[in-house]
């Protein structure tokens, strides 16, 4: 890492201005002199605090976190300075409260008397982090930053959802099963909440995945959610009264799609906005009015940013995807259903395993696919029985009449087939079901059926006492693979049917000579923490799971390659998205041993039933060819929902289609058209070359490291740190195994009472909170959670990421070490007294637009009337400037320096001026992008003017004006400059008179 004057420089950024613009656009004013005394400044008469800033409320001093727009004034987010309101969270309108500012003009100087002038140090480094990013900002500053090795193509799917054309962050992440994308949501949300974007997050997933997301982004982005799962929800309604609304008591909330589409959350989803919205899943709600597509649509409309994530998002109809892109951008879609395909590619990120940027960078941290092992079983006599019964009776019988035909489910012979290969328990719970439906019935067609029943069940029965073919086959590829009680070998088992589950799961448990712990079993019918508890489990090299016999309830989500990397198909699902879906759980980046995928094939003596075999396994080739071409296999059959795709394969085995003519080649769908096309030219989108991805700005830092800002704080801000709470807080450094211990204050623990439950339960942060300083540390953290005899995945030591809350708390104390309506004073090596300063230009949302820095000196030969305003690309950059180096020592505190207040009016007003200057670009660029954004939206109205005023139409204008109204609000319109350091030459003291400088 490269200095300037002493000052950690990490790029070529640092020289250049952070605004809206590209670093090669940025604005670099000339210094020019400015004459304050004969200069007409106009004032702007509104409300001017900004993040940083303290506001007296209620007689109590607060510090400003955040500020937004409201309709009669704006909302001022703050935390509590004084003795009496000391760290409490408030909120307060400028409408029902006299919100009292701080004048930067009318700012005192204090001395700084501390070593190296360390508080002024860190009361600068707080302010800089505590001042948000501009939104339109293209450059990274804590994505890449995580406890992720961010790769290329992860990089540029980030860029995408925060390209300044947007104007807001909103993106399909599409990228196929085992890309990463929950590594880039934290990516993307780490950034968003750098931007002052991101206060307030709700993330909404399928119910079996929250710990595994909530794990993510805290360990590798120090982003804390409070998961809202079933035990989550009774301990909020403890501490709630019953008329509360839930969503307002945490900031950031994690729920699973399950929980928050019941009709008892809505009424406080409607009352409430967010920064940002996460959907996992989101194929899930494409489907206009039922109850997950009514609740995105609702969250779609409560928020600033908004991430749909999913691997296979759409289902061929352009109806249902246009719901989609409603959802991230309503005048995306016209009035009549088309899309705007340029705009959709800027919404929407798709790769697979394969393509171009992809396969070139996963290498080693992704094994290449084994070629699919299909394992033939010849079927044991009783099974081979019940495949005549099935052939001759329900599927095949003589004058085509089934026992089943006339009734509605035409298909049902080819259930009870299904049912036989996955598994003879599954076929006689298939046969009870299916007599209690008809028992209420009588006649003699039921009669008829209910005899061919009770046959399947007797030969059901029989089979279950019997020896099973493809049963043994398994235990005999389970000890093949290795997998034992006293081996580390796992395996995943995926069946369809629960009876098929729990059947093995019994017999393994004795044939494999293993404890009943050694054997789980994962299915939709258990509760969500239970679901989390085994998947949890499964991943760490200390579980005693050794096989996972789950349903397809795993195969969306979950992560299973992290000790697994062989899965084992007891049946096959007639769905190419199942298949898919089940192989994503072990084939994915970070699986470092090549995953094979096997599949056992029952094969009954029948001619027939071979051939459906040969159908089946001609499907599970297919979903390899795709997995390597396309990375979507679900465009291979149209259909894009399971059942769908399930009823074409029952089509084919009973001989009413060709397989060929359901199954596509591969070559013939990126030759098509339509939803499919798209996605195929959306697939083939240029990315961000690797070189751009990789240079990025670590932003203004006083500050070689966050460790090193942290423990200056804590021995600055702090009276005893030395000590133990409560009153001092025990800080060790043990630098040079890059880890660090904290007993926390009471203040302090209060804040981390919002980690997630789990890691504050296993690991007592509470107590004593660990840190790993470095990534290499905080990766073996990691590591060693996964393979801990505590059987806790969460990391003893947490990653020290650049927004971890306890730096978060470190910067509000620094702030807090100066009062109200001051700044410091500190000896430089300049020759002029200078005011180094802050400007930001805000949008009427409350979010910044662009900053500035600028420095106003005072020549030795004039006065306080008259100085040089001169703009600089960064703070670090304008201390330099102004003589302030990292290598400052305070020989004593400057004396009088209450004098130089008059210095710090007149340079705020001939800053201004500049600084208006500095960020016409910025302000010019993001007016344009609004305007275009309004003009998009007028020509949504014209041309819906000659529609019919149909309900959905209706609906989707109403979303488009939301929109509108949006718009307007990114218009710039307000800008502050405020002191951040006087600068005064060694040779100059603050008592003298005006005249003698």
């Amino acid at each position: 890492m490269g200095h300037v004057g002493g000052y950690p420089c990490p790029e070529r950024h640092r020289a250049e201005l952070r605004s809206s613009e590209p670093p090669s656009r940025a604005f670099k004013a000339e210094p020019r002199s400015i004459d304050v005394s004969s200069t007409a400044l106009a004032t702007e008469k509104t409300f001017t605090a900004a993040p940083g800033s303290v506001v007296v409320v209620r007689d109590q001093e607060w510090l400003v976190t955040g500020v937004e727009r409201a309709p009669d004034g704006w909302f001022v987010h703050v935390q509590g300075l004084s003795e009496l309101v000391r760290d409490t969270e408030a909120t307060f309108s400028t409408a029902l409260d006299n919100v009292v500012e701080s004048d930067p003009r009318k700012t005192n100087v204090v001395a700084d008397d501390s070593p190296g002038y360390r508080k002024s140090r860190l009361w600068i480094e707080a302010m800089l982090r505590k001042t948000a990013v501009p939104v339109t900002d293209p450059r990274l500053t804590v994505a890449h930053r995580g406890l992720a090795d961010p790769l290329p193509y992860q990089v540029a799917a980030v860029r995408q959802a925060l390209d300044p054309e947007n104007l807001r962050p909103r993106i399909l992440l599409a990228d196929a099963v085992g890309l990463g994308k929950t590594i880039e949501i934290g990516m993307i949300l780490a950034e968003l909440v750098r931007r002052g974007r991101g206060e307030r997050i709700l993330v909404v997933t399928p119910r079996h995945v929250l710990e595994q997301m909530q794990r993510e982004l805290w360990t590798r982005f120090a982003l804390p959610f409070v998961r809202l799962d079933s035990v989550g929800i009774q301990r909020i309604r403890q501490k709630l009264p019953a008329n509360r609304n839930p969503f307002a008591f945490y900031k950031r909330v994690i729920v699973s799609i399950d929980t928050l589409k019941s009709d008892r959350y809505l009424a406080h989803l409607e009352k409430q906005r967010w920064d940002a919205v996460v959907i996992d899943e989101s194929h899930n709600v494409t489907n206009y009015g039922n109850q997950n597509n009514r609740l995105a649509r609702l969250l779609s409309t409560r928020t600033d940013a908004l991430i749909l994530a999913s691997a296979t998002p759409h289902n061929g109809r352009a109806e249902s995807f246009a719901e989609l892109v409603r959802m991230l951008e309503p005048s995306a879609v016209r009035p009549d259903g088309s899309l705007d395909e340029e705009l959709v590619k800027r919404l929407i990120i798709r790769r697979h395993r394969h393509s171009p940027d992809v396969a070139s960078t996963v290498g080693a941290d992704w094994a290449e696919r084994l070629p699919p092992r299909n394992i033939p079983v010849a079927a044991a006599p009783t099974e081979d029985e019940i495949a005549e019964e099935l052939e001759r009776v329900w599927l095949y019988p003589e004058g085509g009449l089934s026992p089943a035909s006339g009734r509605s489910n035409r298909l049902f012979p080819w259930t009870l087939a299904k049912a036989f290969l996955s598994s003879p328990a599954a076929l006689l719970e298939t046969v009870k079901e299916r007599r209690r439906r008809i028992a209420a019935n009588a006649g003699a067609d039921q009669r008829r059926e209910d005899e061919a029943l009770d046959r399947l069940e007797q030969l059901a029965r029989r089979a279950l006492d019997e020896r099973s073919a493809k049963y043994d086959k398994l235990v005999e590829v389970l000890r093949e693979i290795g997998v034992g009680a006293r081996f580390a070998e796992r395996a995943v088992v995926f069946a369809e049917r629960v009876p098929t589950l729990r059947w093995l799961q019994q017999r393994l448990v004795t044939d494999l000579g293993m404890e009943a712990e050694n054997i789980a079993v994962l299915h939709g019918g258990l509760d969500d923490v239970t679901q989390q508890d085994i998947v949890e489990s499964f991943k760490q090299a200390s579980s005693p799971i050794r096989v996972l016999v789950t349903g397809d309830v795993a195969s969306e989500g979950v992560n299973l390659h992290t000790q697994c990397h062989q899965l084992i198909h007891f049946d096959i699902p007639w769905s190419l998205i199942r298949i898919e879906q089940r192989n994503g759980r072990i084939d994915r980046y970070g699986q470092r041993h090549r995953p094979q995928i096997n599949t056992l094939l029952l094969q009954p003596s029948s001619e027939r039933f071979k051939g459906d075999i040969r159908v089946l396994t001609r499907l599970i080739e297919k979903e390899h060819e795709a997995h390597k071409a396309l990375g979507d296999s679900a465009s291979l059959m149209g259909e894009y929902d399971v059942k769908a795709e399930e009823d074409a394969i029952a089509a084919v085995l009973a001989g009413q289609r060709e397989l060929d003519d359901v199954v596509k080649d591969v070559d013939d769908v990126a030759a098509g058209d339509g939803i499919a096309a798209l996605f195929a030219r959306l697939t083939q989108q240029p990315t961000v070359p690797a070189a751009e991805t990789t240079a990025e700005t670590l932003g203004d830092a006083l500050f070689e490291t966050d460790l090193a800002f942290l423990d200056d704080a804590l021995n600055e801000v702090l009276e005893t740190p030395a000590s133990p709470p409560p009153n001092g807080v025990s800080w060790r450094n043990h630098a040079h195994h890059h880890v660090a211990e904290l007993v926390p204050q009471a203040d302090l623990r209060q804040r981390l009472e919002i980690l997630p439950q789990p890691y504050l339960a296993a690991r007592h942060v509470t107590q004593k909170l660990m840190l790993a300083t470095n990534r290499q540390r905080g990766q073996q953290e990691l590591d060693r959670a996964l393979s801990d005899e505590t059987q806790s995945a969460w990391p003893e030591a947490s990653f020290l990421a650049p927004l971890h809350p306890v730096l978060d708390w470190v910067s509000d104390r620094a702030l807090a070490n100066l009062g109200r309506d001051q700044v410091f004073a500190v000896r430089g090596d300049g020759e002029d007294l200078t005011v180094v300063l802050q400007g930001t230009l805000t949008n009427q949302h409350g979010q910044v637009v662009a900053t500035g820095y600028l420095t106003a000196a005072f020549p030795n030969a004039d006065n306080s009337r008259f100085c040089l305003p001169e703009a600089h690309a960064s703070a670090t950059e304008a201390l330099v400037a102004a003589g302030f180096t990292a290598q400052a020592v305070n020989t004593g505190a400057v004396p009088g320096a209450a004098a130089l207040q008059r210095y710090v009016g007149a340079a705020v007003d001939s800053a201004t001026p500049l600084m208006a200057d500095v960020t016409v670009a910025a302000s010019t660029a993001t007016e344009e992008r609004v305007r275009s954004w309004l003009n998009r939206t007028e020509r949504w109205d014209a041309d819906s003017a000659d529609l019919v005023r149909r309900t959905q139409l209706l609906d989707r204008k109403a979303r488009v004006d939301a929109e509108r109204a949006l718009a307007e609000t990114m218009l710039p319109s307000r800008t502050l400059v405020r002191p951040l350091l006087v600068i005064v030459p060694k040779k100059f003291e603050p008592s003298m008179t005006e005249g003698q400088i």
